[in-house]
């Protein structure tokens, strides 16, 4: 990957964006990745003993996961060198009882992930897919990942006609303005959304044995592909690039990892809503398996010491339209390189030393780095790194690739932004 010219690295992380819709895709997609390059799968409900060393991977929930590359050198000694990210996304996940039918329009109650933009979400050609929990013909439950992969669903705005105050004023209640129509139906028809799921699992997975659709976890997505845009090819735009292009990014980094060196990558689900979940950066995942790596006390403790995190996650990228937003010596702009995020709340956990380590290495590589820091008079969001420096106990920054319009349905970056964070994150796996 390091050698790959910009446009083919590039191209990669628009195939992997498009393979992603869901945190449960995102890990699938990089679990196939990872074993055609030699990482081997680990199961936390099995005996690991003494691993030798090597390149291994754990999943967790199916939208976490963990994967490091073990050297042969003692971990009290080296500690690791890690790269958190997140696999989810604001959207909007379907109810457990969606199914709504009104004037003939079968619609589908939605509520709201995370801290998403909803105006973006009107009118689009809209998807879904998830992760189905069924029972076999023996009566076992099981679980298989789902993809409709075209337009089924949309939510139509409301026309300027019926709402002359609409450009300037228009609010969205979740509940009223949101459910998307995805069918037509006679009046008596009576809809079972589990029964649409059951005809699709048979319908992608033919040779499934599946008798009746249990529970699932279902999200709305936009069919629109992932692009390079702008007359000169300078952005990426696309869904879920906060923080998919983090994820891809890091993923990347790791393939061209040191053996030498004792890196590991964390993707963690569930960031936009808080971490608090067992695959969430506040769950136990990253202590249980580095606990595993190294379980003599002492040893782990001189380990995490020596154990490094950078955080890499979305920064806000001044926007040319709402300057005031910014704070004007701190405005990250897009194609300029990695942004430090640095917050005196410790809503970031960056300090000196950890952000003059990210300097240097950016320096090394002749990759110019950025700073953000958000106005004194807005509040600043947070990440997955103070969970984890607080956590463990490990030296941690925030570091991230410039973003406009995050949280939108579709978010734009630079096209040449996440080649230099994967040079940089290289040189740390290095």
């Amino acid at each position: 990957m390091a050698n790959a010219s910009i446009t083919d690295f590039n191209q990669n992380l628009l195939t992997f964006l498009d393979k992603s819709p869901t945190p449960f895709h995102a890990v699938k997609t990089m679990t196939e990745c990872l074993k055609q390059n030699g990482f081997r799968a680990l199961d936390e409900k099995a005996a690991w003993g003494q691993l030798s060393a090597g390149r291994y991977y754990v999943t967790r929930n199916e939208s976490s996961i963990v994967a490091f590359n073990l050297p042969e050198a003692p971990l009290a000694e080296t500690g690791f060198h890690m790269v958190g990210a997140h696999t989810d996304s604001p959207c909007l996940q379907v109810k457990p009882q969606p199914e709504k039918v009104k004037h003939s329009l079968w619609q589908l109650g939605v509520e709201v992930y995370g801290g998403a933009l909803l105006n973006p979400w009107f009118d689009r050609d809209l998807s879904m897919a998830g992760r189905v929990s069924y029972v076999d013909s023996q009566q076992q439950i099981k679980h298989t990942l789902i993809d409709f992969n075209k337009a089924i669903a949309v939510i139509p705005s409301l026309a300027i006609h019926l709402d002359r105050e609409a450009n300037k004023n228009r609010t969205i209640n979740a509940q009223d303005h949101l459910p998307p129509i995805i069918m037509q139906v006679n009046k008596d028809d009576k809809k079972d959304f589990r029964d649409l799921l059951l005809q699709q699992v048979k319908k992608q997975s033919p040779a499934l044995d599946i008798s009746k659709v249990l529970d699932y976890e279902i999200s709305l997505y936009d069919t629109q592909t992932a692009a390079m845009t702008g007359l000169n090819d300078d952005f990426i735009s696309s869904a879920r690039l906060d923080n998919l292009l983090s994820c891809y990014v890091g993923m990347s980094a790791l393939l061209d990892g040191s053996d030498n060196v004792a890196s590991l990558l964390i993707c963690t689900d569930h960031e936009e809503v808080g971490s608090m979940s067992t695959s969430g950066a506040q769950g136990s995942l990253l202590e249980s398996i580095l606990m595993r790596l190294c379980p003599e006390i002492e040893s782990h403790h001189r380990m995490l010491q020596q154990s490094i995190m950078i955080s890499a996650d979305n920064a806000h990228a001044i926007h040319p339209n709402y300057v005031d937003k910014h704070d004007a010596e701190h405005g990250p702009k897009l194609n300029k390189g990695p942004v430090i995020k640095t917050n005196a709340n410790q809503r970031y956990a960056t300090n000196s030393e950890t952000s003059a380590y990210f300097r240097q290495m950016c320096e090394q590589e002749a990759v110019p780095v950025q700073d953000f820091v958000v106005r004194s008079d807005m509040a600043c969001g947070s990440t997955i790194g103070p969970l984890t420096a607080s956590a463990l106990g490990v030296r941690t920054l925030d570091i991230g690739v410039p973003t406009l319009a995050m949280h939108s349905i579709r978010e734009l970056a630079g096209s040449q932004d996440a080649t230099m964070l994967n040079k940089v994150l290289t040189k740390f796996f290095n």
